[in-house]
């Protein structure tokens, strides 16, 4: 580690804070000649103290800033004296929540989890992970931070070098507090993002436990913003992390707090659902597609919520999708509407010994084959080809609208058969996404 590198980033702080400062009082930076003492002539200028780093541009005659960045160094001095470990219990006096604990258990819950995610983190070292997550806060006693907190994480890389711990623990100290917003650059560093995701998680998972959720506009602990740094994560490394492996894992650290888990893990599913789609209408994504995946069940691998998608996108972009989705929709139509009529569902497989039109019978072998492609394609996470594979049925389906009378009178059976068929074109093309969702 480089002390004059470290002390530079210090120095920096120091300075932005005298030029927001002097904005404020420039009187501070203006200072008038010395006045000269009788018959003596005018007082000769202070010199300035000796800095071990450069600063070109700083005005000498400020003695203000010369204060504050002697004052800079002392702190960056006497925070290299004590490791990071040492600093741990300190936290112990630093509440994070008043029904969560301090900082310090805070951190013993995301060292924990930074250790399981590591597992989902391609080369990333487990025991690396949760060394980053033990220090990350420890810099937050330190004398640097307590004058200029920006530089939280920051300070705590810098000790970290300085201890000699390993280069990925002090980045992910540094980084593990990121993204934290749109603009800012996403870690992409396998420690970095265990502990990022740890930290994330950690939050979301502790406010949700006490029913500190957000409401309308209103979100004073930033987990809107907490959950969509976890989705730049996981997307941006494309990582095939099941989050709601994730937040069981989260709510085992708050014991008996956790009334109902799966309750809970179903709502910080739905808060992630809801974020993704506000992250990806940014980017032109229509909600309603991220709805209609959703809706399939199950679905907590972002990475491959977003591929399914992408693809449902480009085949309702095409004269088979977009004839298909309206053919699918005339379908659960028919359905929905026999069914509120008979009082009971028509679902289940239709009965193939009461099929009597050609148009009937082609229409079952190509869902069976629609069934098996689809099937096929999505084990091998071949989204395009299951789209495919649903292509194939929108002339059987055409042809079997245009020929064939679903409510036959006098022959109840038939009728039903052909509802149980009707049933069976929206359960084939629901495996892939709920096209009941899908707007428009």
């Amino acid at each position: 580690m480089s002390y004059k590198r470290g002390l530079a980033v210090v120095f920096g702080c120091a300075i932005a804070a005298l030029v927001s400062f002097g904005a404020t009082y420039p009187r501070f930076f203006s200072p008038a000649a010395p006045a000269a003492a009788p018959g003596i002539g005018p007082a000769p200028k202070a010199a300035a103290p000796a800095l071990p780093v450069e600063l070109p541009g700083l005005p000498e005659s400020s003695p203000l800033a010369w204060a504050r960045l002697s004052d800079a160094q002392f702190f960056w001095d006497q925070d290299l004296k004590v490791k990071l470990a040492d600093r741990l219990p300190a936290l112990k006096d630093m509440v994070f929540h008043a029904r969560l604990g301090s900082l310090y258990d805070k951190t013993r819950r995301i060292e924990a989890l930074a250790g399981e995610l590591a597992k989902s983190i391609p080369g990333c070292d487990a025991a690396q992970a949760k060394q980053a997550a033990h220090l990350a806060k420890a810099d937050l006693v330190s004398g640097v931070v307590g004058e200029f907190p920006e530089l939280q994480g920051v300070m705590g890389r810098y000790c970290a070098l300085h201890e000699k711990l390993p280069a990925p623990v002090a980045q992910a100290i540094a980084e593990h507090y990121s993204p934290l917003g749109p603009n800012d650059r996403c870690p992409s560093a396998p420690v970095s993002v265990a502990a990022a995701l740890a930290d994330k998680i950690d939050t979301l998972a502790g406010f949700f436990t006490i029913g500190e959720k957000p409401t309308g506009s209103k979100d004073p602990f930033a987990l809107r913003r907490a959950a969509l740094g976890v989705i730049r994560l996981i997307v941006e490394n494309r990582l095939r992390l099941k989050l709601r492996g994730a937040f069981d894992e989260a709510l085992k650290a708050h014991g008996a707090q956790v009334k109902d888990k799966a309750a809970l893990i179903a709502e910080l599913l739905d808060f992630f659902a809801d974020r993704l789609k506000v992250a990806l209408k940014e980017k032109g994504v229509r909600h309603d597609l991220i709805a209609a995946v959703f809706a399939i069940g199950g679905q907590d691998d972002v990475v491959d919520l977003l591929a399914r998608v992408e693809a449902l996108g480009a085949f309702l972009g095409g004269d088979d999708g977009a004839h298909l989705l309206v053919a699918y929709r005339r379908a659960a139509n028919i359905v929905r509407i026999e069914e509120k009529k008979d009082n009971r569902q028509h679902a289940g497989a239709p009965d193939r010994a009461l099929l009597q039109a050609a148009e009937e019978k082609t229409l079952v072998e190509r869902l069976d084959a629609a069934k098996a492609g689809a099937d096929k394609a999505i084990a091998a996470e071949d989204y395009p080809g299951a789209m495919s594979a649903l292509a194939a049925l929108r002339r059987p389906v055409d042809a079997f609208f245009d020929k064939v009378t679903v409510n036959v009178a006098g022959e109840p059976k038939l009728r039903e058969n052909r509802l149980k068929l009707l049933s069976r074109i929206q359960a084939t093309m629901d495996q892939v996404a709920v096209f009941g969702k899908i707007e428009g």
